[in-house]
């Protein structure tokens, strides 16, 4: 009976002892990146999660877990290794943020392009369940979940039917699985930035208001976190903005959002 005592008095301080981690999908580049350097830079173990391997090895004190989202059975492949992990450092995972996605618009939506509402879908939405599936059990108690959304969603935007769609799916996720996980003491943040200067907004061939760098999102989104709150927008000079127009009557939101016809 001691032995067993003295057993659990060891599990529990080692798990009090533990160090906090953190994991980030999308820390190839961009926000996912800044976000990665951000959380080691303050003594968390971050788990860098992406594709380019090279990229998750240039950065110093990550733990790189290299693996395409769009691939479920490499999602399940991480998820062991990150078990595995934990347990060899001795770390504790306080944080999940999902932050990769895509982003593709549709340029003519009577010849609707299915094939790319698919692909942003997917990548977007469907592998983020594969991800919950298998990251989810093992985050810790009074943990945090992060699910990058858009402030896309506030406003219909021309063109981002498959982008849009995708964000306020997440949303959606995000709203619903906060109530869900409440009893398991799990937070859920969804994540809206405005504009952002990334690899994947270099790509955009409109104008970007009050862009800001992935540096400045990489703050907004740790304080965020930290705090616990609900849902994480930025710039709020921005996004703020959106707000008050969605809550325009929809006749004149159309009109000021809708494409002029071209003479």
């Amino acid at each position: 009976m001691t032995a067993d005592i003295q057993a659990k008095t060891n599990e529990a301080s080692q798990v009090s002892n533990s160090k906090a981690a953190v994991l980030i999908t999308g820390a190839s580049s961009g926000i996912g990146l800044a976000l990665a350097m951000k959380y080691v830079d303050q003594g968390y173990q971050v788990f860098a999660c992406g594709r380019n391997e090279q990229s998750l090895q240039n950065i110093k004190g990550a733990y790189p877990l290299v693996f395409d989202i769009n691939d479920k059975n490499q999602i399940e492949n991480a998820a062991q290794r990150l078990k595995e992990a934990l347990v060899m450092t001795h770390c504790k995972l306080n944080m999940v943020i999902l932050n990769a996605g895509s982003c593709e618009y549709i340029d003519d939506p009577v010849q609707f392009d299915g094939a790319l509402f698919e692909r942003v879908i997917q990548t977007n939405v469907v592998s983020m369940g594969y991800c919950l599936q298998h990251f989810l059990p093992l985050i810790a108690t009074n943990g945090r979940l992060g699910l990058m959304s858009s402030s896309a969603t506030y406003l219909p935007f021309p063109r981002a039917e498959a982008y849009g769609a995708s964000k306020a799916a997440v949303n959606y996720l995000a709203c619903s699985l906060r109530l869900d996980l409440k009893a398991h003491n799990i937070g859920v943040s969804v994540i809206c930035p405005g504009f952002v200067k990334t690899p994947l907004t270099d790509k955009n061939d409109f104008a970007m208001p009050m862009q800001i760098s992935a540096d400045i999102a990489a703050d907004e989104i740790v304080n965020g976190m930290n705090k616990g709150r609900n849902e994480i927008h930025f710039p709020k000079r921005f996004t703020l903005i959106l707000k008050l127009l969605s809550c325009l009557p929809n006749a004149i939101i159309n009109s000021l959002l809708s494409p002029k016809p071209n003479n």
